[in-house]
């Protein structure tokens, strides 16, 4: 052996011997022991937050493997949707182009070709660290058998009347341009000016005022609102009063919704662009005026704001009230909470569209049994009450899409004799892209074939009542039948997809598989993703399949920097782990990742902490190093009792792992390693208390012990060794990753 561990010498060398021995596919006979990856974006680099979940659900899988199970890590990656597609418009922007220079097919296929391009670079980092699934069951979430597995889950939630298609207030991001559903917002506090607006009564002298931050919509208001309990303004309900903007006349209703606290108690109805006013709209029978478009500009419908962006609209709006000496006083310190789009931070526009919704309160109300009768385990401080209010309180899920990376909704429209109410855009004849009425279209010869071909958007209203209702066929293939058909052109959320990723890999590998694996063993996350697939994967585990698609849900913090501040590129203190791993090697990093954490609590992890792990690494090179070079002694007085706490270590390791207290496993072994077998009892042997054929029996163990967190420098360390303690009968493997766990279980 080397006087010192080299780990850009052997890692790469480590891995492969694993990969050639198919050491990381189950075996036939033993227990199954299922995980299924999370799938990181195929063409990302890999940061911190992964290396945790591939370090984690790797010491879990070489456990399970050593311990005798059958042992499956099924790994993936994830398409990631709006993600991918808005790194990927940027890239056209640079080029001078947009996703608005092409048809969704030649939009598809060139996010395709840019995926696979880089498709390897999440693979090869999750091999880096370390992770040892099984690379042969690898699946993408666009994968031809996925993408029918998760149409096949549409139309049996279709056919069982839990897909619903309707024109409903949704959050929508006008720069990702296109929709999502409240889980994926941020809510963002901040300062915004508050307006204090004066509204003219209709019949009378004098006015009310109004305290709004969105005076750009007022144009767009349909009425105004009382607490019908507010002694204060109660006497207002059914008085008339004209919009500021418009002089049209609007009307006071009463309805609890109101805050009398907040400005002076009467809020103004604006149904088609706040959440609030359209529930109580519905409620009460209210117009719904649609006042901002998806680009997030003024509709052409006030023609003193259209085309202007918001927060220009919003100054030229308050400009306008001033004129007329509508405009009480602003408050410029109003504090109050702005949604956000998760992506790009983007304000959240809520806006009126059709879209498609699965009803979600069986499904939950479903999961919520499960989870009483412990039929799965949340592992992570509170998480377990987290997800029952998250089930308690969820809301119709918007599953609709407006971009072009992901699996397109198998719908179709028959638009006959309605073309005069179809938008749509195309890439045309002269190669630019089109938009307007369908029925101007077809009139000015367009075939509804060349813009099919061209098509990039549709937009269909909600046509509703009686024969006035739109023909709607849910089917991957045009239909046959007579009429004037067109696709959806939206398409699912991702993670409508990817909560289907657990049944859905294994059914798309081998019907085996999943009779073989399913429910899983446990699902390994962040706790920061438990209400946007945590708990979509149980809701639609257990409708497609009857069971939960997992027995244990094992949820890791968020890694902090050595401060216990939130990582962030703007302040310069993330860690990228490959960089890591070049300077001190993959165990450093994963012990340093694991070590003393708890589920469901975040941890601090730096340089310095990594580099210690790194000293670690070094200490068992040394340690074998040492005691492989000693004389052979027998039999000495203190065997026994060594080999009796080498015996009780292995049970206090094996039962930790068990449990999944992985940070405390972890932990153990660190310390029993170092600080009793190195610093106290290789001094014993110096002296003649024990002997070195104890030593060698107790390192063999202790090697055995440490694999799962630091699986290079013990594969490393059993590799240059492997002749020697053959010889003595130490060893049962050729590979350290295949050996047997020194402790029994049963």
């Amino acid at each position: 052996m080397d006087k010192k561990y080299d780990h850009k010498k052997y890692e790469d060398r480590m891995y492969k011997l694993w990969e050639n021995s198919d050491a990381f596919k189950p075996t036939k006979s033993g227990k199954p022991f299922t995980i299924i990856m999370p799938p990181p974006n195929a063409n990302d680099p890999l940061h911190i937050g992964h290396a945790m979940f591939a370090t984690i659900e790797d010491i879990l899988t070489r456990y399970h493997r050593m311990v005798g199970d059958s042992t499956l890590w099924l790994p993936g990656t994830d398409h990631a949707g709006i993600e991918t597609q808005f790194v990927f418009e940027k890239k056209l922007k640079k080029q001078g182009k947009s996703r608005f220079d092409y048809d969704r097919a030649t939009l598809y296929k060139m996010l395709w070709d840019y995926v696979q391009e880089n498709s390897d670079v999440a693979i090869s980092q999750l091999k880096k660290v370390g992770a040892s699934a099984d690379w042969s069951k690898y699946k993408f979430t666009l994968d031809d058998d996925i993408v029918e597995i998760v149409l096949e889950t549409f139309k049996k939630l279709y056919e069982d009347g839990l897909i619903y298609r309707d024109e409903k207030l949704v959050n929508y991001c006008t720069r990702c341009g296109t929709a999502f559903s409240e889980l994926e917002i941020n809510h963002t506090k901040t300062t915004s000016p508050l307006f204090y607006i004066r509204y003219l009564f209709a019949n009378k002298e004098g006015h009310v005022v109004v305290a709004t931050t969105r005076p750009e919509p007022i144009f767009a208001d349909t009425h105004l609102a009382v607490n019908p309990k507010d002694q204060k303004n109660k006497h207002l309900i059914g008085q008339e009063l004209k919009n500021p903007l418009t002089g049209k006349v609007m009307q006071v209703i009463g309805d609890e919704f109101v805050d009398p606290e907040f400005g002076t108690g009467i809020v103004k109805l604006t149904p088609a662009h706040d959440h609030n006013d359209f529930e109580v709209a519905k409620k009460h029978d209210l117009p719904m005026v649609k006042a901002i478009t998806t680009s997030g500009r003024i509709t052409e419908s006030f023609p003193d704001l259209a085309g202007l962006k918001v927060n220009m609209a919003r100054q030229k709006a308050i400009e306008i009230l001033q004129d007329k000496d509508l405009v009480e006083k602003i408050d410029n310190k109003y504090e109050n909470t702005v949604g956000t789009c998760y992506r790009c931070s983007t304000p959240i526009e809520p806006l009126l569209m059709p879209q498609f919704f699965v009803k979600v309160k069986t499904l939950a109300k479903n999961v919520l049994s499960e989870l009483d009768r412990k039929s799965v385990e949340i592992i992570g401080a509170g998480h377990d009450k987290i997800l029952r209010h998250w089930l308690k309180t969820l809301k119709d899920w918007n599953i609709s899409r407006q971009i072009v990376w992901g699996i397109k909704m198998p719908v179709w429209y028959n638009v006959k004799g309605k073309e005069g109410d179809i938008v749509v855009s195309f890439i045309g004849k002269n190669k630019k892209q089109e938009a307007g009425v369908l029925k101007k279209f077809l009139e000015n010869g367009y075939s509804v074939a060349e813009i099919n071909k061209g098509l990039q958007q549709i937009s269909v209203p909600i046509f509703k009542g009686g024969e006035a209702q739109l023909e709607m066929i849910v089917s991957e293939k045009e239909p046959k039948q007579d009429g004037v058909w067109f696709p959806e052109t939206d398409t699912f959320d991702t993670w409508f997809s990817s909560s289907q990723w657990p049944f859905a890999t294994l059914k798309a590998n081998s019907t085996n598989d999943f009779e073989k694996h399913y429910p899983t063993s446990v699902m390994e996350t962040g706790y920061d993703i438990l209400p946007f697939w945590v708990m979509r994967m149980l809701m639609m585990g257990l409708y497609k399949t009857n069971k939960v698609p997992f027995k244990k849900v094992y949820l890791h913090g968020l890694i902090r920097d050595e401060k216990g501040a939130k990582m962030s590129k703007s302040k310069g203190n993330t860690i990228n782990p490959i960089d890591v791993i070049d300077k001190f090697g993959a165990d450093a990093l994963r012990m340093a990742l694991v070590m003393s954490t708890s589920p469901g609590k975040d941890s601090n992890t730096g340089e310095t902490k990594i580099r210690g792990m790194r000293n670690f690494t070094n200490k068992i090179w040394n340690a074998v190093r040492f005691i492989t070079m000693q004389e052979e002694t027998k039999n000495k007085k203190g065997d026994g009792e060594f080999l009796l706490r080498v015996d009780k270590i292995s049970k206090d390791v094996s039962t930790l792992l068990n449990e999944l207290k992985i940070g405390l496993a972890a932990e153990t072994i660190y310390g029993e390693f170092w600080r009793w077998f190195c610093d106290e009892c290789i001094e014993k042997t110096k002296s003649k208390e024990i002997s070195t054929t104890a030593l060698k029996k107790g390192l063999v163990v202790f090697l055995k012990l440490l694999h799962p967190f630091v699986p290079f420098v013990t594969e490393a360390v059993w590799q240059e060794n492997k002749e020697l303690f053959a010889s003595q009968k130490l060893f049962d493997s050729p590979t350290l990753i295949s050996a047997k766990w020194p402790y029994n279980n049963d």
